[in-house]
């Protein structure tokens, strides 16, 4: 016996989850249940989060949440609880499989069976904003190579225990050489302790493009975590509705299981949803805590009702569909369908008491660290960047001189275009003179120039050489 955490949630959520649980106990799931509230009701009683403090003692005790869809209130800075509660988690890996139903379920691509590993912690999800002049603001994306290797090798190891073939990465490290550099450049280290399974890397904009395409030349796919976000709601769309696709995140203590679409707060109180979606990521939390009979036999007859042709609104299809059920309909279909398996569709056979071999990450040596530049961000309402090279050379230092001004990533100091379009935000680079050794105190020093010069510094990023490597992004068009 299991001991998980459930929250309904909001909108068409408490219908779908008990549906859902009405299912998995017909099917004999060893579960005990600790109902927790969180969503609309917790953002709106003062709690920022969604969800109380002893709500986050019962998941962590359980170690295991299946959570309904919630309502995010919109304004008054309330946090993602889907956000807040993977990183105070530590859950990592969010695991999307979307397969295609075809021929009961409408779709153009009948061969379809993909799973998207999407990185669930860090990139432009740490939620980091400034405005930092009238005309700018910025959204700082975070990449790790702890981060990077743990969702890597994860789907590696999902590959190598699912008996898939291939694993795809995207990136758009042609543009990002820094951020999605470094996921690219550690997929290819892991790719080799994996030689039996086939791996390539697909920009994420063509990739995307394929994926839509013709999906059946993908099997795993890894990325990071926005461009994951955004392929596999499309994913499983493609492969039929996003109402029928759920999602697993895994960490090394701790998961939660749920549908990937939101709390459709129109359709609450109609029985109409379809719980396919939280059915899904119920399956996926029975084969997490080792009930693999009971979700083969749940899986099993959830194919079977869709290929009975019984079906809700939003998958319904006349000459195809048999019958439009509502939700509780849709539930009781899959009850009666226990101990079936369906005709047409592949009956499912999961593996059984899977183990991802995924060790813990450990540190690598230091590199040699060497601090050779500054960029200062400087908030200038005027618009010739040689009046401005001409400001910023007046605070030059023994140690260091501007080189290079840029705004909004172009060069534009020196040899820039007159035609190109400058805001108010402006990057300006100094680098080390030839000869002279760069420290911290010397950047203060720039500083204190820039204060008395009436420059207005908003931000500073210093300039780094690892290991005698420049880590810093040149200007376009430099």
């Amino acid at each position: 016996m299991t001991r998980i955490t459930v929250a309904k949630g909001d909108g068409i959520g408490p219908e779908i989850m008990d549906a859902t649980l009405k299912i998995i106990m017909a099917a004999g799931a060893q579960i005990e249940i600790d109902e927790i509230a969180v969503g609309e009701k917790v953002y709106l009683a003062g709690n920022n989060n969604g969800i109380a403090a002893d709500s986050w003692d019962t998941i962590r005790t359980n170690k295991v949440f299946l959570k309904a869809p919630i309502t995010t209130p919109q304004g008054g800075g309330y946090k993602s609880l889907n956000v807040t509660t993977r990183k105070f988690l530590g859950l990592y890996s969010n695991v999307r499989p979307c397969m295609s139903l075809y021929p009961f379920v409408e779709t153009k691509h009948h061969e379809m069976d993909i799973v998207i590993i999407r990185e669930n912690e860090e990139d432009l999800y740490g939620g980091i904003e400034h405005q930092q002049t009238d005309e700018v603001v910025q959204c700082l994306k975070l990449i790790s190579r702890p981060g990077c290797e743990k969702i890597i090798r994860y789907a590696f190891e999902y590959a190598k225990v699912y008996g898939r073939k291939k694993v795809t990465c995207f990136t758009k490290d042609n543009i990002m050489k820094q951020t999605d550099g470094l996921f690219h450049k550690v997929f290819d280290e892991i790719a080799l302790e994996y030689p039996e399974i086939e791996n390539e890397h697909w920009i994420i904009d063509i990739g995307a493009a394929k994926m839509a395409d013709t999906p059946e030349i993908f099997d795993v796919i890894v990325t990071l975590n926005l461009y994951g976000d955004v392929i596999s709601d499309i994913a499983a769309q493609i492969a039929g509705s996003v109402g029928l696709a759920g999602s697993a995140n895994i960490g090394e203590e701790c998961a939660m299981f749920e549908a990937i679409h939101g709390s459709a707060p129109r359709r609450a109180g109609q029985n109409m949803a379809n719980p396919s979606g939280l059915l899904q990521g119920a399956i996926m939390m029975l084969n997490h805590i080792g009930q693999t009979e009971v979700a083969e036999k749940v899986q099993n007859a959830w194919l079977k009702t869709i290929e009975d042709g019984i079906h809700t609104y939003d998958i319904f299809k006349e000459g195809v569909s048999k019958e439009k059920v509502g939700t509780s309909e849709f539930a009781d279909a899959v009850v009666k369908n226990l101990g079936h398996e369906p005709s047409v569709l592949k009956p499912v056979k999961f593996v059984k008491d899977a183990v991802l071999n995924l060790p813990k990450y450990v540190k690598k040596p230091a590199m040699n660290k060497q601090l050779v530049g500054v960029d200062l961000f400087v908030d200038w309402r005027g618009t010739d960047p040689n009046e401005l090279a001409e400001k910023l050379q007046s605070i030059n230092t023994e140690n260091k001189h501007l080189t290079m001004i840029t705004n909004r990533g172009i060069k534009v100091w020196p040899n820039g275009f007159s035609e190109t379009f400058c805001t108010d935000h402006w990057r300006c680079r100094y680098e080390h003179n030839e000869g002279k050794t760069l420290y911290k105190n010397n950047i203060i020093t720039l500083l204190a120039k820039a204060l008395d010069a009436k420059i207005d510094v908003v931000k500073t990023e210093n300039l780094y050489e690892f290991d005698g490597k420049a880590a810093y992004s040149l200007g376009q068009g430099q």
